[in-house]
């Protein structure tokens, strides 16, 4: 932001963005059918801060979750935990809820649905009576 864009900000009353927090996976454990993952945060100024998310894996099952979208989407969780000042809490472990694998699971099936639509509508369809219509030109090449 330039000192200009600053000083006019301020005037306004409006503050600056603190920076967001970064949250790295460190690791994970297996917990009797679930999945722990670790998550770090190291704010500015401050020590790291340790957190933990538990996915069931059998609720991933059912709902179609591959393994490999678990850390992504429980680091996820933590982002939009963070508005809520995650950082400030006691508690530092977090449940990746049945609601979320199945918001997840229905985001996906649209999207999924999506592209088949588009796919679907992009095909053209040839007519028995005429073939070769989608790729011909309109009028005939002249050799000159």
């Amino acid at each position: 932001m330039s000192f200009k864009l600053a000083t006019a900000a301020a005037t306004l009353g409006v503050q600056k963005k603190a920076p967001k927090t970064q949250f790295m996976l460190t690791g994970f454990k297996q917990d009797i059918g679930f999945r722990v993952f670790n998550f770090e945060t190291s704010p500015v100024g401050a020590p790291k801060v340790q957190f933990s998310v538990r996915a069931d894996l059998a609720l991933a099952r059912r709902y179609g979750i591959q393994m490999q979208a678990l850390p992504l989407l429980c680091w996820e969780l933590l982002e939009r935990n963070e508005n809520s000042g995650i950082e400030n809490t006691i508690e530092r472990s977090f449940t990746y809820s049945e609601e979320d694998m199945c918001r997840y699971s229905r985001t996906c099936k649209e999207e999924r649905a999506a592209i088949a639509l588009k796919k679907q509508s992009a095909r053209k369809t040839l007519t028995a009576t005429q073939p070769g219509v989608g790729w011909r030109t309109a009028a005939p090449l002249t050799h000159g």
